[in-house]
């Protein structure tokens, strides 16, 4: 055989080849990094709503949100250790997993906030301070969480660390309930804001959308304290 006459049935096999792969190809189902994280966050819903301590109210919420900021918040970030009315109460009687228990959350402490983390930023220090407490993230009677905070204005906490209440400002000469310099005293002194403050506004979407499915708790008790959350 010629060199010239098998030139032509190598290249129409050749030709005919790349059809073949090119269809195999345009017939398979195209592979996305979206998919597995797709995969992931189905399942980070469905073990959030399988691991939230409370009776949740879906009414009018997004439901893959909730389900998702229930696994941050529960999962993940462990909001309630810290807001919570603190170590002895977080857990109901017998349901404190560190006592090797099987876990049982005290739901009337729910994110109630309340927990003591003492006077700031120590015990001797020079200026006469009031203890810092966890705050109330509950919704209140408009259904908003932190007592009626906007997403906006949640979104701002987050990121900025800002503290909107102005509980603790920075202290002047003789001032107490207040932050000695050189902390801000405008800026949220226990909550780790610096490391969340990179969360995606997804993610705290989602956390914003479960503290608003969750129930009212009221408190403080003092009605006059900026910080009560009326449920009614």
């Amino acid at each position: 055989m010629k060199l010239k006459q098998f030139v032509k049935p190598a290249g129409a096999i050749a030709i005919f080849t790349a059809i073949v792969l090119a269809a195999m190809l345009s017939s398979s189902r195209p592979v996305r990094a979206t998919d597995d994280d797709n995969d992931r966050n189905e399942s980070k819903v469905r073990i959030g709503f399988e691991i939230a301590p409370v009776p949740l109210n879906l009414e009018d919420k997004d439901r893959e949100l909730v389900g998702l900021g229930s696994y941050i918040v529960n999962a993940q970030a462990d909001c309630d250790g810290c807001h919570s009315a603190g170590p002895a109460t977080e857990f109901l009687p017998g349901g404190n997993p560190y006592m090797g228990q099987p876990e049982k959350i005290n739901p009337a402490t729910y994110l109630g906030g309340g927990r003591d983390f003492g006077p700031f930023p120590s015990a001797n220090a020079p200026v006469k301070l009031d203890h810092l407490f966890s705050r109330n993230l509950t919704p209140d009677k408009t259904g908003l969480p932190e007592g009626g905070r906007t997403f906006a204005q949640f979104l701002q906490i987050f990121r900025t660390g800002v503290d909107l209440d102005h509980l603790h400002p920075t202290c002047s000469a003789g001032q107490t309930n207040c932050v000695p310099p050189p902390f801000k005293g405008e800026l949220l002194q226990v909550m780790p804001w610096p490391i969340q403050k990179n969360m995606t506004e997804h993610d705290l979407r989602a956390i914003y959308e479960y503290l608003s499915a969750i129930p009212c708790i009221e408190g403080p008790a003092d009605p006059t304290d900026v910080r009560h959350n009326d449920c009614h």
